[in-house]
């Protein structure tokens, strides 16, 4: 392995980048020719595939951290990033290194040149991505790799994986319309892609979206677990399935199937995490403890934890002590995250409708009577009218920003729509700037709430981190 320099990670980073001119190109023919020619890692892996519109990143976070909690050496390939390229490989919560970067994007630059002189189509950066982390995630021979689907699921590059161990759908919403489709069934049905015949599914999905799943389980032959709330001491989902304010849908999967359900504990919340109780496929967990907040993520608990469960069945041992102390210390940034307190400053990547009425029910009940400064900024793919009709409501003045996306689109529209709830509404477009104006209007007892397009959040999470690290060296 030859010595890496920094300025040789950057020339890798700046040749990644490049291949974003590909674009978003559905398809696994590049993808799998890519990885034929390294040798196909992704069959020597062991994996748990996760999909899903809201939340598999944080289910990817619970399973992996379990699984370190019990021994297992587990990978994690998600996207897109905070910071930096380096935190979507991480092994047992340790990120890859900026040198190892570079030497696998160096190693595969000439298979990428070889594709097209013999007349294939240059693979995306995603798939890129994709094959870097199988072949690294071989190369440091983990014992589990938990992946996250990048969008959709059936023509997702990550989609390569033919066995996994374990397949999760956590839930289908409108969400990456322009390429999933118009209507939660059609994209249900891309989402449900990475079922695979007779591996287990677990799913916390309602209505249409479900009944495309358990069809497509129906198909494969796939085992189904359902993840729901306690309702009155019995499970919401027989003989219908409903969720919030949804119509209740007739199901009947025409499958065996089985449940794992989860209700809030006895010890609450607050806003340094929260207690729940998962009635698993094996045994009742009492009082678990997640260091995340927000009502979803009990879901996706009982989801990780139903994942944990199946992994078990097959033969691997994780004790139960390991799912206690494994889901207690889980990390997942900048979702619901309390940055500073005084004023409070509270971030969530809610970059969708779906987000958008989790995010504010959390501050229903973590915040309840707070007043809100809110600063947003959304890509123009999303519904921007929508998540601000769920979310300026509870403002007292809005700051509307720019995500550094090219697709960003007409930003300032956000500022109107937010025009019809807040009469004190600001655009600016630098993220440092809207954050400081932000902080500059909260008074004593305020919450500033920086909430849209991960791109932004990320950015005004660096602004606010770097005051958090200055307060510390003064103190």
């Amino acid at each position: 392995m030859f010595e890496v320099t920094a300025v040789q990670y950057d020339e890798a980073m700046t040749y990644l980048q490049n291949l974003t001119k590909f674009g978003i190109n559905f398809g696994l023919g590049r993808i799998k020719e890519l990885l034929r020619r390294l040798g196909d890692p992704q069959k020597k892996l062991k994996v748990v595939h996760i999909g899903g519109t809201n939340g598999k990143g944080s289910t990817t976070a619970m399973v992996a951290s379990v699984l370190t909690a019990a021994g297992y050496r587990t990978g994690t390939f998600t996207s897109p990033h905070l910071h930096s390229y380096t935190e979507r490989y991480q092994i047992d919560g340790v990120q890859i290194s900026a040198e190892r970067v570079a030497s696998l994007i160096s190693q595969l630059k000439p298979h990428l040149e070889a594709m097209v002189a013999q007349g294939f189509e240059h693979p995306t950066e995603f798939e890129v991505s994709t094959a870097m982390a199988f072949k690294y995630f071989y190369e440091e021979g983990v014992d589990f790799l938990i992946l996250e689907v990048g969008l959709g699921g059936a023509i997702d590059s990550t989609n390569v994986v033919e066995r996994p161990l374990v397949t999760v759908i956590t839930n289908v919403a409108m969400d990456h319309m322009d390429y999933l489709g118009q209507t939660i069934r059609e994209i249900a049905t891309v989402k449900a892609g990475i079922i695979k015949p007779g591996v287990p599914l677990v799913t916390a999905c309602r209505g249409e979206a479900l009944e495309v799943v358990a069809q497509f389980c129906r198909e494969k032959g796939s085992p189904m677990v359902l993840v729901d709330r306690v309702t009155g001491g019995t499970s919401s989902m027989d003989p219908a399935i409903a969720s919030g304010e949804e119509t209740a849908v007739e199901f009947n999967p025409g499958i065996s199937y089985r449940t794992v359900l989860w209700e809030a504990a006895a010890g609450g919340f607050d806003q340094g995490g929260q207690y729940l109780t998962v009635h698993g496929l094996r045994r009742t967990y009492r009082d678990l403890f997640i260091p995340l907040l927000g009502r979803h993520q009990q879901v996706n608990t009982a989801g990780a934890v139903a994942v944990v469960e199946l992994l078990v069945e097959q033969g691997f041992a994780i004790p139960e002590e390991a799912l206690y102390r494994g889901l207690a210390a889980v990390r997942w940034p900048a979702r619901l995250e309390i940055v500073l307190s005084r004023p409070l400053v509270l971030l969530d990547g809610a970059h969708n409708y779906d987000g958008a009425r989790s995010l504010a029910r959390a501050l229903d009940d973590y915040l309840p009577g707070k007043e809100v400064v809110l600063v947003i900024g959304m890509l123009g793919d999303k519904e921007r009218g929508r998540v601000v009709a769920e979310l300026a409501p509870r403002a007292r003045a809005v700051v509307v920003t720019r995500p550094n996306s090219p697709r960003a689109g007409d930003w300032r529209r956000l500022a109107e729509e937010a025009q019809k709830y807040v009469p004190k509404v600001y655009t600016i477009e630098s993220v440092p700037e809207a954050v400081e104006h932000a902080l500059s209007m909260a008074r004593p007892g305020d919450v500033v709430c920086i909430t849209g397009s991960l791109y932004m959040v990320a950015e005004a999470r660096e602004v606010l981190m770097a005051k958090v690290n200055m307060m510390a060296s003064t103190e």
